[in-house]
């Protein structure tokens, strides 16, 4: 999918040549005396038309519209969530029909909140995954002009919110993979692709080289598995050499069976989604790639199976980590946090600025938090508040969680330094607490995203989330103004 930003009012936006025109229209804007304007105005005296967002009215062939249909659609005050709504709705409205060029026009005062949720909106909506399908049709729509009333200042607005769509569909394509299609070796190859296209870094570790490093507690999850582990480290290098790097951390299980601890097999299916951590940390790196922010920016992804063969890790087992620290393993179905704490570790030879950890790490916090905002845990009150309003921005939420010292009773054991769970009460934070052992050389976060990185039901699927939130947030993490992105024509394939 193309977008390009084009300066464009209710008057130029009648003359434009695509398949189909999509204004948005805002409570109590103002209208002028042009074909379109009229019309809107006549749909909303008639009550046909209603600005409550994501209401809309279509029409064919509209004297005065060159597009041959029209969707006028309500998006209230044009906040950045109401704008997605509206988009959502309208790009919806249109998937059954063969619309391949698309126009939107968003009302003047719009502001780059609703430019980036328009662009993120329509890609979102139209979004088809095609991969393993073996007649499977992908998105329709190929080109969208997205109509602002100054397109220069809402240039950086919308060369982000690009880049994010690109970064998005990088981790919803890995993350619906069937297991099969996504397994340790494939994410290390897609590393590779991705750095080799866009000029990063990467290097690929097996097991003998994790082995040496002494990664003990992510070795433990992947023995019982055939398929070898891969720990991938990517760098992008925007700043100058002895600046700190930000960290991103993605949890990386390909599959998981619980292990010895085996999952019940009602919607175990689901289980490929749990590398969603490491499919945001490719989309990350994908859209830092085009953005070219000044920033040092290092991936770091632990990638195995929990699988339950005979020689898999048992209930009881102890294993020593990469920091040295003894864990005793009473839940193999924990395994999240057993590859992400010799990360953690590994992380600290890059005296980073700031850690963040994105995992499908406990049920508990969707229990927590459902499927609106993913779990938000930071050691550091800057780190909390910074991804906390990137979170916002993105309209990609988060909600910080507490770390109270007494949560980590329960991972007291009389046989290693630390077990890997403790009672039901408070799961996701027990694990957090789990995870910050290994986190004292720098400020850390942790964004559980169990019950935001994919869909159930019919619409089962990966929702790319938190790319927007981490695209946000290295964006605001970095201490000169952005390189400006290569672009052809303010066009974006």
């Amino acid at each position: 999918m193309d977008f390009d930003l084009k300066t464009l009012g209710p008057a130029g936006a009648s003359g434009e040549k695509c398949d189909a025109l999509v204004v948005l229209v805002m409570q109590g804007a103002a209208l002028g005396k042009d074909a379109l304007s009229r019309l809107v105005a006549q749909a909303l005296k008639a009550g046909d038309l209603e600005t409550k967002p994501g209401h809309l009215l279509q029409a064919w062939r509209s004297a005065g519209i060159a597009a041959p249909r029209l969707l006028l659609v309500g998006c209230g005050d044009a906040t950045g969530a109401q704008v997605r709504t509206a988009v959502q709705g309208a790009v919806a409205a249109l998937r059954a029909s063969k619309v391949r060029r698309l126009t939107l026009c968003l009302p003047a005062q719009a502001g780059d909140d609703a430019v980036r949720a328009a662009v993120i909106a329509v890609a979102d909506a139209s979004y088809t995954y095609v991969t393993t399908k073996s007649n499977g049709e992908g998105r329709k729509i190929e080109q969208v002009s997205i109509g602002v009333a100054n397109a220069d200042a809402s240039r950086q607005a919308f060369e982000q919110a690009a880049a994010t769509v690109k970064g998005i569909e990088l981790a919803k394509e890995w993350a619906n993979r069937p297991p099969n299609h996504a397994t340790p070796t494939h994410l290390g190859e897609a590393a590779k692709a991705l750095a080799k296209a866009h000029g990063l870094e990467c290097e690929v570790l097996g097991p003998r080289e994790v082995a040496k490093l002494g990664m003990g507690s992510f070795m433990a999850v992947a023995q019982g598995s055939e398929e070898p582990l891969r720990f991938i480290v990517l760098r992008y290098n925007g700043a100058a050499k002895g600046d700190a790097p930000l960290v991103l951390i993605g949890k990386g299980i390909t599959f998981d069976t619980g292990g010895i601890s085996i999952k019940p097999s009602a919607e175990m299916d689901e289980m490929k989604f749990d590398m969603g951590g490491a499919a945001s940390v490719l989309g990350a790196f994908r859209a830092v790639a085009q953005l070219r922010p000044s920033i040092n920016l290092v991936g770091l992804i632990a990638s195995c199976e929990n699988m339950p063969d005979g020689r898999a890790v048992k209930p009881g087992d102890v294993v020593t980590s990469m920091s040295g620290q003894t864990i005793e393993i009473l839940n193999t179905d924990a395994e999240g946090r057993l590859i992400l704490c010799d990360a953690l570790t590994y992380a600290e030879r890059f005296k980073p600025k700031a850690v963040v950890d994105i995992a499908t790490l406990t049920g508990a916090c969707v229990v927590a938090l459902g499927a609106v905002r993913s779990g938000m845990f930071a050691s550091d009150d800057d780190l909390a508040q910074a991804l906390q309003a990137a979170g916002d921005a993105a309209l990609d939420p988060c909600w910080r969680m507490p770390l109270d010292d007494d949560y980590a009773e329960g991972l007291k054991t009389n046989f290693a330094d630390v077990a890997n769970i403790a009672g039901r009460a408070g799961g996701a934070v027990v694990a957090a607490k789990f995870l910050q052992r290994f986190t004292k050389a720098y400020p850390w976060g942790h964004l559980d995203i169990a019950g935001t990185a994919w869909k159930g039901g019919v619409a089962k699927g990966s929702t790319g989330r938190p790319v927007g939130l981490l695209v946000e947030f290295i964006m605001g993490q970095q201490g000169e103004p952005p390189a400006k992105p290569v672009r052809k024509a303010a066009r974006h394939k």
